[in-house]
């Protein structure tokens, strides 16, 4: 098997979009495509040595891009027959001398269809607009390592204990799924839900209690994002009148800036600024919550609602 040459080290963040390194305009389009969904990435990393004559090396073949979270090298090519006939030359060659090495052409059109091979491509599936994104806060790879992190944490503390999970709905869904699969206590799982402050004239209330008795039983209550906290410290104290023998708090995002309530967060996923985020769960009128990851709406998304207003000075109030 001949050798592999020129390998550099991953980097450990997203590249940074430079037009200095970059042979072609579309390699800067493409890298700066990565950058926005947070995809890490490396330009020319690694050569392959392709074909030899006289015991040396005759060509090379040097893909454009490699994905290090995905393991994947990437070939770009305009549309011109010609090029493109001979850049699959290479690439089938290489895959015949290097069977392990997992690489792809793209153009314009397969940007989008490569994102969603690997799960980044929500916004494709659906009917809503990329124009809604205003940036992507936390990848998909980003949030799964976050939350295998914080069920190892979890099933540390909680040692030789059993649990029970108690997801705020429902915007919880998705983070309170993965984090229970990361954990490796026995456990229970319950749910909660808050009436909506704007179906509810007659003061915040459950739609939705408990099936389970939680009394003298270890709970985590699991929400997907504190705002000012009046919400958590509403259930939080419904939660205590139950007799738990422990009681914590377990949030996928930390919006501390908006803090007006104190709340004890014995586990957090992220820290987040004051902007208004959707995905992996989080929605704006029920939409973007399939996303897989975490990403600021653009104001233009929801300012034409004629009862935003009017509904974020309510929920203000509760959340």
């Amino acid at each position: 098997m001949p050798a592999n040459l020129g390998e550099q080290e991953d980097p450990d963040e997203p590249g940074s979009v430079d037009l200095s390194p970059f042979v072609h305009p579309a390699e800067a389009d493409f890298a700066a495509f990565l950058d926005f969904y947070r995809i890490r990435w490396q330009y020319e990393p690694r050569s392959f040595a392709l074909r030899w004559r006289d015991g040396r090396i005759a060509q090379m073949f040097t893909p454009d891009f490699y994905l290090p979270e995905q393991d994947l090298y990437v070939e770009l090519t305009t549309m011109k027959q010609s090029l493109v006939t001979r850049k699959n030359r290479k690439i089938r060659r290489l895959r015949e001398l290097y069977p392990t090495i997992k690489v792809v052409l793209l153009n314009r059109k397969g940007f989008h269809e490569l994102l969603s091979r690997f799960g980044y491509g929500a916004v494709d599936i659906t009917s809503l607009s990329e124009d809604d994104i205003e940036w992507v806060l936390f990848s998909q790879s980003e949030i799964q390592q976050r939350v295998q992190a914080l069920g190892r944490q979890i099933s540390t503390d909680y040692a030789g204990e059993s649990l029970v999970l108690v997801g705020l709905l429902k915007g919880v869904t998705f983070f309170l799924a993965d984090l229970a699969r990361a954990i490796t206590r026995p456990l229970v799982i319950d749910y909660l839900s808050v009436a909506n402050p704007d179906d509810s004239p007659d003061g915040v209330h459950f739609e939705r209690d408990l099936d389970y008795d939680i009394h003298n039983r270890h709970v985590i209550l699991i929400e997907d994002i504190v705002n000012t906290g009046f919400t958590m410290d509403f259930v939080l104290e419904h939660l205590r009148a139950r007799g738990p023998a422990s009681l914590s708090v377990c949030a996928l995002l930390d919006k501390a800036e908006r803090r007006i309530v104190p709340v004890d967060l014995r586990y957090v996923g992220f820290q987040i600024p004051n902007e208004y985020v959707v995905g992996y769960g989080l929605d704006h009128r029920e939409l973007y919550r399939n996303l897989p990851f975490i990403c600021v709406l653009k104001r233009s998304a929801y300012e034409d609602d004629e009862n935003v207003g009017v509904e974020a000075a309510t929920a203000a109030r509760l959340e």
